[in-house]
């Protein structure tokens, strides 16, 4: 179930916000509402994943039982062997769920063996659930978050719904408090609800729109450059009004029931560097990779060769992360390799440059790095990257991409300023300008901007959500 669909906005969620509301919190107790949240979550997920919600469910227990088992023998070398088991189970239901087929794929390329692929479907959210369940096994052996001995109130954690499906990812310690004791208010509201209209807006307004356009040209028999470079830029544009939409909208559920979620970009594409780029970029992955193995390998208080190890490493495990294939994994390395030379070779003199220079720099890099992140076969992004830049290609534009370019005009300008601050910035000023009327405001622009994604849902069919692919 879309977050971007009537059926969620209009059923499912109106519901959710009934019964928790409904729930009584006596004595500020949090415990009916959170089981309001868990059962809710639990028929979110089972209504598109009826099997797998059962593999969930596994994950949460055995989450919540090795912590329980990590806490009991705390100081003893049990406790660690109680944590391996934990990240073996997490990451066993990662391999087999996500990766067999891609092992199995790559055993048959090099030994030409026949073995039968397992086509298992990929449970929904299991990147995400997995890394909130481990993080909370870690800090709980390092003793950064304390012990949660309740099942259920665990389990209200890992398939809490908003972040379930594309983030933010949560860490326990995040919401721990939370968790116990949350506070909720008519302003509280208004602030979530408005973040989610947002985000949903940013989702069907823009990046469906514009994610139609990348199809359009990538199943066009036109080979411009001019073509190329339209799917390019559209592609980049609408994978981060998608992504950033649903993390706006998962932040602005999170407020409407309580929680405070942490942001998940911090526009991205203004970077001047790709070290920039990755600290404002999916920042809850980004900062999982170097909590829990970058600083454990060593980090940077290690010799420049281990730190050139430590850095590949983790971005071999985030492009893998991101989907069972070659062209993750090359785009995984393309981005350490980068980072690597901003590091120890170019990256004083990159800080020297003109701003402009800098940032046409991350541009270029970030465009071509979603090339390969798109494509299904190595093949075929290369083939338009060719493209991109002449080669391959028939003419610099034709009469369908100049079509295209033309109707697609307003989305595309709409997009570049709405992926930087200018937005918030001028909203900013006018809110402090004409205080009473932004609170009278608020409120009618939500409805209005509901009212305006409603009827494109209605009239629309093109609503996918790329990151359900990881």
């Amino acid at each position: 179930m879309l977050f971007s669909s009537v059926t969620f906005l209009y059923w499912f969620f109106i519901v959710v916000i009934a019964l928790y509301f409904i729930a009584p919190m006596p004595k500020g107790s949090t415990a009916i509402r959170n089981a309001v949240l868990l059962v809710t979550s639990l028929v979110f997920y089972a209504w598109g994943e009826p099997v797998y919600v059962l593999l969930m469910l596994a994950q949460c227990v055995s989450g919540w039982f090795f912590g329980l088992l990590i806490d009991k023998f705390r100081g003893k070398p049990t406790s660690k062997v109680f944590l391996v088991a934990s990240l073996v189970v997490g990451f066993g239901g990662l391999m087999v769920f996500k990766y067999s087929d891609f092992f199995i794929g790559a055993i048959n390329s090099v030994s030409g063996a026949g073995f039968d692929l397992w086509k298992l479907a990929l449970p929904l959210g299991i990147s995400f659930y997995t890394f909130q369940i481990l993080s909370y096994t870690i800090d709980l052996y390092r003793g950064n978050a304390k012990l949660q001995r309740n099942l259920l109130t665990f389990s209200t954690y890992v398939v809490l719904f908003p972040p379930l499906i594309a983030g933010p990812i949560i860490r326990y310690t995040d919401i721990e408090k939370e968790l116990k004791s949350r506070t909720h208010s008519v302003e509280q509201f208004s602030k979530g609800a408005f973040r989610f209209v947002i985000g949903l807006g940013k989702k069907v307004l823009i990046a469906n729109v514009l994610g139609e356009l990348a199809e359009i040209c990538r199943n066009s028999s036109e080979q411009s450059v001019l073509f190329a470079w339209l799917y390019a830029v559209a592609y980049a544009l609408h994978i981060y009004f998608d992504f950033s939409g649903y993390s706006d909208m998962a932040i602005g559920m999170g407020h409407i029931f309580g929680f405070k979620f942490l942001e998940n970009f911090n526009y991205p594409y203004i970077s001047k560097s790709i070290t920039e780029f990755w600290r404002r970029w999916h920042i809850s992955l980004s900062t999982w990779f170097r909590d829990y193995v970058y600083i454990p390998l060593g980090g940077n208080r290690v010799k420049p060769l281990r730190q050139v190890f430590n850095i590949l490493v983790v971005w071999f495990l985030t492009g893998f992360w991101h989907g069972a294939g070659w062209n993750f994994i090359l785009w995984g390395g393309y981005f350490g390799v980068l980072l690597l030379l901003e590091k120890f070779v170019f990256g004083n003199f990159l800080k020297k440059l003109p701003s402009v220079i800098s940032h046409v720099y991350v541009m270029l890099i970030v465009i071509i790095s979603w090339v390969f992140f798109d494509g299904y076969t190595l093949s075929a992004s290369v083939a338009t990257l060719s493209q991109m830049f002449g080669i391959g290609a028939t003419s610099l534009a034709g009469n369908e991409s100049l079509y295209y370019l033309r109707s697609y005009a307003v989305p595309l300008i709409l997009g570049v300023i709405g992926c930087t601050p200018i937005v918030k910035f001028a909203a900013v000023k006018l809110r402090d300008r004409f205080v009473t009327f932004s609170v009278a405001a608020q409120p009618l622009i939500t409805a209005g901007a509901l009212i305006l994604v409603t009827a494109y849902l209605v009239d629309g069919s093109f609503n996918p959500f790329i990151y359900f692919r990881f």
